[in-house]
């Protein structure tokens, strides 16, 4: 008994002795301890120069570590309090690591050691430190050598900062455990972040340490994910007075400065790197929007710097933060409680106040507020959550029931590792648990520090949430203070490619062209890849967006073209129809008669069958009204031209032929009506093999692509007999044209020689300046083919119709006229007959009396037998006869009169009479 009384004297003794060392400066004894590593000052001093291994000297008290420490040993007062473990009290070690991973592997040794040293064991099973979990440390670069140390031992570790994502490994860190999400999910949500506001071009600042490194690998793969590429990565060492870190962050500002197409810039440095490099960007007066991981988004160093507020926009990620209540007021108070040992809390009022370390308790204290004032609390609540996580792992492996807890409180530290693996509780109405990696997965507050008079206050604008992995902004909260006018920045190696576009890419990802889709293809949203192709029956522009139904295009019957062409068909079936009454009415006059009023009624109806197919030119086409429009044009105008082949042959026999061998036989030849239908049925003909061989149809023609119209119109079919066709009219128009060219001296009255001619150039004329305006003009044949067919009816009815019609109507000395002007034409031939054929031999008056009648005969009987309105009443001529007569029953008064031996037509009864007269009677 007196050896078991001397031995707990001893440990105690040992144990008051690690108390007392420099290592711990905060302590509460308890049945179970918990280590903190908390980092309250932010430098080792003289680093660089440490020759010896002698003690690490710290400077720069930083007051978030200080405060994470408190919340935690408030946490653990509060379940202390609460009963939660009966019977079981937990006491607390804090050793201060200083930020520096050396410092804290010392740390862990003394948290660990009994006696002031650490066993060296094969095997670690039954080792029992005081301490059975650690809490920390605050930064990664910390956190991973000492995750590594504790994983030889299998002894619990929970970090409430440390989010490096190799710390998931738990091949590597098998008793590790953190209370916030790994970095992995941070830098998915800062790439989302940036993406989310269409930056694709930014830089990317990190640390040389361990955690530096994995952020970074990380950040880049995430990035790629997100479309985002790096313009730049630089490096900084993690140390404060490394001795190049100063120059190292001048030339990574030089760099940012160089880059203005990157005005995005990521950052995972500490708060304290982080307020250097914004020190040489505010001397250089160079703005960024800044991208804050969970390192330094809150953190007072930075948001409470000298003119913070020039540096830009800063935008940044955190944990999921929450209140701890009660806590205010407990730093309000700050006070020790009896038997605890807190150097933490004496160093910082004797920092915040104006007493020296002589007179401590003399010196006026800090105020009540200013940690309140000076600390973002909402961050510390992890420290609760870690808190809580250790003494559900206590209850569970202590078997605590409500009122006492039977386990062992001196376990094998490695015992509560499995137990931390299954705890599953609720703590301020949210589940909390340990994923397989160890971690938890609360997500991120999306956070923006904005101006607040000299300072930045942080504001929350959105959150990440896990494991759904998407950033959700409430972008109503955002102020941008780094461009004109609140605009959202930009930051892109290229300009966006707007709708209608797609991105051409270069070596760069981020770094294009924008191309114009295609024809037949669109993109409806800002850099595309590619351009989509249009959907079924739609199509598209150069540079389009979307697609649209092609507009199928033809001769509408509402359009202004149609209209006036059919205006055009009206008016010319109007004047035939006029011309028909008008020929019907004056059909016994001579000038009528003259025109061959038969032929004249044919050529009208070949005429409106030729306007008839005009109209089938109009409207939507079809198979059938695309053989009808050519059809019905070759028969109609064939018809046409083919009387006007009969009247031109019929004037050049009556006023032309006079070898009365060669008139005999022309005249054999003459049959108007055999020759109309002959000349038509061949153009039938024509048109029959062209239905059956390739038959006039709706060209098949696919829309062009560079157009939005499909245009419906008919294709001839065979082109051959489309040619044949037209050129078999036009060879009928040209024989037209020179038969009447051959009598065009003939008086205008008895013929229609000019008028053909004239009628069928224009004719000519039409078709020729078609040809080339009909290959060329794909989309306009319909309507040029209609208005060539037009001009040619006018120019038909103009020259043939018109003009008699009004002679017959208005032509009051038509008879005379045409009395006096066959009078002069019979006049001038008789003389050159006679200066032609004058003989010596023979009697003068009988030779004249001979040609006289040789050449007026002709003319006289051929306009009476070729249907001209001279019909012979009675015909007696010879050689020996001194008078000839012909009759006309129509027109008694014409006469013609000539002196000596010269054959005249004068009235007699009813008809006319040709007599030969003596040169002295008078005409």
């Amino acid at each position: 008994m007196w050896f078991r009384l001397l031995s707990w004297v001893l440990w105690a003794a040992l144990v008051q002795a690690d108390e007392n060392s420099p290592q711990c400066l905060v302590h509460a004894d308890g049945d179970v301890i918990i280590g903190m590593l908390t980092s309250a000052h932010s430098t080792v001093d003289n680093l660089q120069d440490r020759v010896r291994p002698e003690e690490f000297t710290c400077s720069n008290f930083d007051l978030l570590p200080f405060v994470r420490m408190l919340a935690a040993i408030y946490t653990i007062d509060s379940i202390n309090d609460s009963g939660f473990l009966p019977g079981v009290r937990l006491g607390y070690t804090v050793c201060d690591p200083c930020a520096d991973a050396t410092k804290a592997l010392h740390c862990v040794e003394h948290l660990l050691s009994a006696n002031g040293s650490l066993p060296v064991m094969d095997d670690y099973s039954e080792f029992r430190p005081k301490v059975k979990a650690i809490l920390g440390a605050r930064y990664s670069l910390l956190t991973i050598p000492v995750a590594k140390l504790l994983s030889v031992y299998l002894f619990p570790q929970i970090s409430t900062t440390s989010s490096a994502v190799v710390l998931s490994n738990l091949l590597q860190f098998s008793s590790f455990f953190r209370v916030i999400p790994s970095d992995v999910h941070q830098t998915e949500a800062m790439a989302q972040l940036i993406s989310h506001f269409g930056w694709n071009w930014v830089g990317l600042v990190s640390m040389d340490d361990d955690y530096g490194r994995g952020v970074h690998q990380s950040f880049l793969k995430s990035a790629e994910k997100a479309g985002v590429c790096m313009a730049y990565e630089e490096v900084i060492p993690h140390y404060l007075d490394h001795e190049q870190s100063e120059q190292r962050i001048k030339e990574v500002a030089r760099r940012i400065r160089n880059s203005p197409e990157a005005q995005v810039v990521m950052v995972t440095l500490r708060p304290e790197i982080v307020k250097m490099l914004f020190e040489e960007m505010i001397r250089t007066n160079t703005s960024r929007v800044w991208i804050a991981s969970d390192a330094w988004s809150r953190s007072g160093v930075v948001t409470t710097m000298q003119d913070i507020n020039k540096v830009g926009d800063i935008l940044g990620l955190n944990f999921v933060t929450g209140n701890i209540d009660g806590f205010t007021d407990y730093l309000q108070k700050l006070t020790v409680r009896p038997g605890v040992k807190n150097d933490l809390i004496k160093e910082y009022k004797q920092l915040y106040s104006d007493c020296s370390p002589d007179s401590l308790d003399d010196c006026s204290k800090p105020s009540a507020d200013h940690l309140v004032k000076n600390v973002d609390l909402p961050v510390v609540y992890s420290e609760r959550m870690a808190v809580w996580s250790i003494a559900h792992a206590l209850r569970e492996l202590l078997g605590c029931n409500d009122t006492f807890c039977p386990g062992e409180t001196d376990f094998p530290p490695y015992k509560l590792i499995e137990k931390l693996h299954n705890v599953n509780f609720t703590l301020d109405g949210e589940r909390r648990f340990f994923d397989k990696n160890g971690d938890f997965e609360d997500g991120y507050d999306v956070l923006m520090l904005v101006p607040d008079g000299q300072i930045r206050q942080v504001k929350v604008i959105g959150r990440f949430t896990l494991p759904q992995g998407k950033v959700d902004i409430t972008e109503k909260n955002i102020m941008w203070t780094s461009t004109l006018n609140n605009t959202e920045p930009e930051s892109q190696c290229s300009p966006s490619c707007p709708n209608g576009t797609f991105k051409k890419g270069s070596n760069i990802s981020c770094c294009y062209s924008c191309i114009s889709c295609v024809e037949g293809t669109f993109s409806d949203s800002y850099d595309q890849d590619e351009c989509h192709a249009c959907p079924n029956d739609t199509w598209s522009m150069r540079g389009w967006s979307k697609c649209e139904p092609r507009t199928e295009k033809y001769l509408r019957w509402s359009e202004p073209l149609p209209i006036a062409t059919l205006v055009g068909v009206g008016l010319g079936l109007l004047l035939l129809i006029t011309a028909f009454i008008c020929f019907t009415i004056h059909r016994h006059t001579l000038i009528i008669k003259s025109a061959n009023y038969p032929m004249s009624c044919f050529m009208m109806v070949g005429l409106a069958v030729s306007f008839g197919s005009v109209v089938l030119f109009m409207g939507e086409p079809s198979i059938h009204l695309c053989r009808a429009q050519q059809i019905m044009y070759a028969l109609g105008f064939t018809l046409c031209v083919s009387c006007i082949l009969v009247k031109a042959f019929r004037t050049f026999l009556a006023f032309m032929a006079f070898d009365p061998i060669r008139r005999d036989r022309l005249r054999s030849l003459y049959k108007p009506l055999i020759v109309m239908a002959l000349a038509t049925f061949v153009q039938g003909l024509i048109c029959l093999f062209w239905l059956i061989f390739d038959t006039p149809h709706v060209d098949p023609t696919p829309p062009s692509p560079q157009s939005m119209d499909h245009i419906l119109q008919c294709s001839e079919g065979s082109k051959v007999c489309f040619v044949v066709m037209h050129g078999y009219v036009a060879l009928l128009a040209l024989i037209c044209f020179l038969l009447a060219f051959k009598g065009r001296r003939v008086p205008q009255d008895f013929n229609e020689t000019g008028v053909i001619i004239f009628s069928m150039l224009i004719h000519l004329f039409v078709w020729l300046c078609f040809i080339p305006i009909y290959i060329t003009k794909n989309e306009s044949r319909p309507i040029v083919q209609a208005s060539a067919i037009l001009v040619s009816n006018y120019g038909i009815i103009f020259c043939l119709f018109i003009p008699k019609c009004y002679r017959a109507i208005w032509g009051k000395h038509t008879t005379e006229r045409m009395r006096e002007r066959l009078l002069n034409f019979t006049q001038t031939r008789n003389h050159a007959s006679m200066d032609a054929d004058l003989v010596t031999e023979g009697s003068e008056t009988d030779a004249e009396s001979h040609r006289s009648v040789r050449f007026t005969f002709p003319i006289l009987r051929s306009l009476e037998s070729l249907d001209s309105g001279f019909r012979p009443a009675s015909t007696s001529l010879s050689s020996t006869s001194s008078q000839s007569t012909l009759r006309s029953a129509d027109d008694p008064s014409l006469s013609l009169s000539r002196a000596d031996s010269v054959f005249v037509i004068v009235p007699e009864g009813p008809g006319m009479a040709v007599q030969q007269r003596q040169r002295s009677q008078s005409m």
